[in-house]
């Protein structure tokens, strides 16, 4: 059996255009423009980048970005009375402070100072107990797309048994509640389950989220189960050579084997080129959302839990 590949940066692009056609009628119909604004506080070499994207993928929706870029030395009361002014910015309808922040600021007092409405990470407290409790709220991107690729391929997931590799609460968790949501009967397997890869050879589903190399091998997999891989682990490659200083090259890799997981599988998403880039494309379709919510409009059917 080889598996069927779903690709990510294929579905992405498709839901991104699927959002910019609902802002395009949102601007027509109503006269809105949904507003991202990004917190950036310090120089993280990866933050920085991966801001650039979402700033130049947000305008390309039709939105409008706000990017409010602060030094490390930041005051813990200035970075909360920032939050404070973007709560009160009525052009403003989603709000993303990238993690992670300098280590003399409390993260989850400033994620949790963020209006629950416009939280389009889906991290505030108010949003992770209305998640659990099966009430309307906003959902962590990542989790989001990887529903909608396991949607998308199955139609129901209704009955089918899921297993999540990791209880995080960026992603495991709340992939557990969506999945149970959507009628899985769902197990979260973690490191201290005793015969881990049994339980995961259970499972119709299994999204993987530990964060450890090619930790699943498809001697794990159940024949023809669908993987969702949402690990990227940046390893060494001595096959690739050297860099410039004389270090080893790297490659990036999932948490499954994918060689030996795709011999198995009905269908798996690769790293990179997978769930990756479904975030980006889910935190557009939250900002959308949390548009339409703050304008009493319904939001689009497709790009939400």
């Amino acid at each position: 059996m080889t598996a069927q590949v779903i690709d990510g940066k294929a579905f992405s692009a498709r839901v991104r255009a699927e959002v910019a056609t609902h802002v395009a009628r949102l601007k027509e119909e109503h006269g809105i423009t949904p507003g991202l604004a990004v917190v950036l506080v310090g120089e993280d070499p990866a933050s920085q980048v991966y801001v650039r994207s979402k700033g130049k993928q947000t305008v390309e929706a039709g939105m409008n970005s706000y990017e409010h870029k602060r030094d490390a030395a930041i005051s813990h009361d200035e970075l909360l009375a920032l939050v404070e002014e973007l709560n009160t910015d009525p052009a403003v309808h989603g709000i993303l402070v990238q993690l992670p922040l300098p280590d003399h600021i409390d993260a989850d007092l400033v994620i949790n100072a963020i209006n629950p409405d416009k939280d389009v990470d889906g991290f505030h407290v108010s949003n992770v107990g209305l998640l659990g409790t099966g009430q309307k709220s906003m959902v962590p991107c990542t989790p989001l797309g990887c529903l909608m690729m396991l949607r998308d391929h199955h139609g129901s997931l209704s009955g089918l048994e899921a297993v999540v590799v990791g209880r995080s609460n960026i992603v495991g968790k709340p992939m557990a509640q969506l999945l149970l949501g959507d009628s899985c009967t769902v197990t979260v397997a973690h490191s201290r389950t005793r015969d881990i890869e049994a339980v995961v050879r259970r499972a119709d589903i299994v999204v993987a989220a530990v964060g450890r190399p090619e930790m699943v091998t498809g001697a794990w997999i159940k024949p023809g189960a669908t993987v969702i891989d949402v690990g990227i682990n940046r390893v060494p490659a001595p096959e690739k050579g050297t860099n410039d200083d004389g270090s080893v090259k790297t490659r990036l890799v999932g948490d499954c084997h994918y060689d030996s997981c795709a011999a198995v599988a009905g269908a798996i998403t690769p790293v990179p080129g997978g769930v990756g880039p479904m975030t980006i494309a889910c935190l557009l379709a939250n900002t959308l959302t949390a548009c339409c919510r703050a304008n009493g409009l319904e939001a689009p059917e497709g790009l939400t839990a």
